[in-house]
């Protein structure tokens, strides 16, 4: 089933995944496709955020509750232009945080194997998130729900291939009552 933006309003997306599902690779293509701005969450993380990880500890609540509001504000202030941001949004709440900031938004969850997960995330030299955390974020992950606006995708498809399912499913299709 189709599942479609605020009517009149310019797309606010959420790419949404552990680390290494291809948020942000997915998320730059979408945004490019759309012509709208984007955004890393990972940019918006305070240095004790970048320490934490880095040392191979797990964020908690605590430490990424500013984090998600400083994504949201930043959300917002596209609201009238659209955007996409890769952010884990790991957690329903999380998720809820953002929603409040940019209410209408779509998630776009990138899910697939841990083992597929764990072995992009070992290849990344020098990002901040270390492979050892990739099991604390599959422990963490609530997938979206069904009263979630948004849509599941497989990572192991192509960009392209990823980007093309979410234009299929957000563009309204004449004659098919959508």
């Amino acid at each position: 089933m189709p599942i479609h933006p605020l009517p009149d309003h310019p797309p606010i997306v959420t790419v949404m995944g552990v680390s290494g599902s291809g948020k942000t690779t997915v998320g730059a293509a979408l945004a490019q496709r759309l012509r709208v701005p984007f955004a890393d969450a990972d940019d918006f993380h305070p240095p004790e955020n970048v320490a934490k990880m880095s040392a191979g500890i797990p964020l908690d609540d605590l430490d990424r509750l500013p984090w998600l509001h400083s994504i949201g504000s930043w959300q917002a202030e596209h609201a009238a232009v659209g955007a996409v941001v890769s952010c884990s949004a790991l957690k329903r709440w999380y998720r809820d945080v953002l929603r409040e900031a940019a209410p209408g938004q779509l998630f776009v969850h990138l899910e697939g194997h841990p083992d597929v997960v764990a072995r992009r995330v070992a290849g990344r030299p020098g990002h901040f998130m270390p492979a050892s955390l990739v099991e604390s974020q599959f422990a963490t992950l609530e997938p979206l729900g069904d009263d979630e606006h948004g849509l599941t995708l497989d990572l192991d498809l192509s960009v392209d291939e990823l980007v093309s399912r979410y234009v299929a499913a957000t563009t309204p299709h004449i004659g098919q009552g959508a």
